[in-house]
C-alpha cells in the first residue's frame, strides 16, 4: 500500500519516540512537523530530514494526511479540532482528551469531517499484550476473575525538565499513566461498567529536582495518588492504583500488574512497553512459567500510527481508535468523580474490544 503521509505536531521530549521510528513501518512515512517554538521546530526538522512548518503551515499542508498531535492534555481538544476541520486525520498522544464532553466532541469532529481520530497509548499493539491476548482467548487460565495494576513513583519532577503539565488538569498519575493500564485491560478484557474511587494529593506544591530548572516549584492541579476499581461487562473486577506521593518506593514489582482466572493467574508485562515477559501459572504449579511471545511487536511507539495507516487505507480494523480512547478516558474520570461523589459511577460501555492483531505485524496486512 502506499504509504500515509505525516505530520507531527509539538517537537518536545516524546517526539523523538516517533521520529527515531519513523523507518520502522512501511504504512506512514513522517515528512513535517511543527512546533510554537520555531527552535525545536528547526532542530527536528534538521535532526530528522523533514520540511520545517509553523502549526498554521503544517494544518492546511496538502502533502501531510496525517497528524500525530504531541501538545500537552490540555491543548488536545482545540488542536485535534482544528486539525480534523482543515481535512486531517489525527492520532493524538493520551489522554483523548481532559474530559469526556471534550473527548466526544472530538469524536463529533472527525466524524463530520469524514476523518479517523486515533490515540495513544498502543503499547496494547505490542507482541507482550497481544500475547496475552492469546492467551486467554485460549483459555490460559480460564475465565477471568479479578486483576490488579499498581504504578507508583515519587513524581516526574525529578527527571523531566519540564514537568509541569504533568500536575495541571489532564494530567496527575491516574491520567498520565492509568491509560497504559486501562487500555490493556480494556484489549483484554472488553468495556467497563462501573468504577468506584478514592483519590487525593499530598502536596499543593512540587519542587523540580531535575535540570534545567532544579529548585523552582510548580502548582499541582490535580490528584497525585488515585485508586479505584473497575469493573469490567464481562463481571471482572480490577483494583488499579496510581501514584505521583510514593517517593520511597514500593516491596511491590514495578508494575504489579497481572489477571487472575479460574485455572490460574497471568502475569502481564508493563504496559508501557511492547514487549514480555508474560508469565503463567496455572493452578497447583510450583511456580510462573515464561511463555513464548506469540506475536512480533516490539520495536516502540509509531505502532498506532500504522495501525491507523492501515485504517486510513481501508479493508483494517482500526484499533487505536477514538472511540477506545473515550471509553478509557470515562473510567479514568469516573475515578475522580466517585471519589468526589462518593458513589458508583457507571460507565457507558460505548467501545468494543479491539480486534486482536496478526502476529506479524507490522508486516502483515491481513486481519
Amino acid at each position: 500500500m502506499e504509504p500515509v503521509s505525516v505530520g507531527v505536531l509539538g517537537c518536545g521530549t516524546i517526539s523523538d519516540a516517533y521520529l527515531s521510528g519513523n523507518d520502522r513501518f512501511d504504512a506512514f512515512e513522517v515528512t513535517a512537523c511543527a512546533d510554537l517554538d520555531v527552535d525545536r521546530t528547526a532542530d527536528a526538522a534538521e535532526e530528522y530530514g523533514l520540511r520545517a512548518r509553523t502549526v498554521d503551515e503544517l494544518a492546511v499542508d496538502d502533502d501531510v494526511e496525517a497528524v500525530v498531535n504531541l501538545t500537552p492534555p490540555g491543548a488536545h481538544a482545540e488542536t485535534c479540532r482544528r486539525l480534523l476541520e482543515a481535512g486531517k486525520h489525527v492520532y493524538v498522544e493520551k489522554p483523548l482528551a481532559t474530559t469526556t464532553d471534550e473527548a466526544t466532541a472530538i469524536i463529533d469532529a472527525a466524524d463530520e469531517a469524514d476523518r479517523l481520530i486515533g490515540s495513544a497509548p498502543d503499547t496494547f499493539l505490542g507482541a507482550g499484550l497481544q500475547t496475552c491476548r492469546r492467551l486467554i482467548d485460549d483459555g490460559r487460565i480460564g475465565e477471568p476473575v479479578g486483576a490488579t495494576a499498581v504504578w507508583t513513583s515519587g513524581g516526574h519532577e525529578s527527571w523531566h525538565p519540564n514537568p509541569d503539565f504533568y500536575y495541571k488538569e489532564g494530567a496527575g498519575p491516574l491520567f498520565d499513566m492509568g491509560p497504559y493500564y486501562v487500555t490493556a485491560l480494556v484489549s483484554l478484557l472488553g468495556p467497563a461498567s462501573r468504577v468506584t474511587g478514592s483519590v487525593t494529593r499530598a502536596s499543593d506544591e512540587r519542587t523540580i529536582t531535575s535540570e534545567p530548572r532544579h529548585g523552582e516549584t510548580i502548582d499541582v492541579e490535580v490528584p497525585t495518588h488515585e485508586s479505584g476499581i473497575v469493573e469490567f461487562e464481562d463481571g471482572t473486577t480490577a483494583n488499579l492504583l496510581t501514584s505521583f506521593d510514593a517517593p520511597g518506593g514500593s516491596t511491590l514489582p514495578s508494575p504489579a500488574f497481572e489477571i487472575y482466572g479460574t485455572e490460574g493467574t497471568l502475569a502481564l508485562p508493563d504496559p508501557n512497553h511492547f514487549e514480555g515477559p508474560v508469565r503463567v501459572r496455572n493452578a497447583g504449579g510450583e511456580a510462573f512459567e515464561t511463555v513464548e511471545l506469540s506475536h512480533r511487536y516490539t520495536a516502540g511507539r509509531g505502532a498506532g500510527v500504522a495501525d491507523l495507516a492501515r485504517a486510513i487505507r481501508g479493508d483494517w480494523a482500526h484499533r487505536t481508535s477514538g472511540d477506545l480512547a473515550r471509553h478509557v478516558l470515562s473510567v479514568l474520570s469516573g475515578i475522580r468523580r466517585s471519589s468526589e461523589t462518593g458513589e458508583h459511577v457507571a460507565i457507558d460501555p460505548d467501545c468494543r474490544r479491539p480486534e486482536p492483531l496478526p502476529a506479524a505485524f507490522p508486516d502483515d496486512r491481513s486481519e
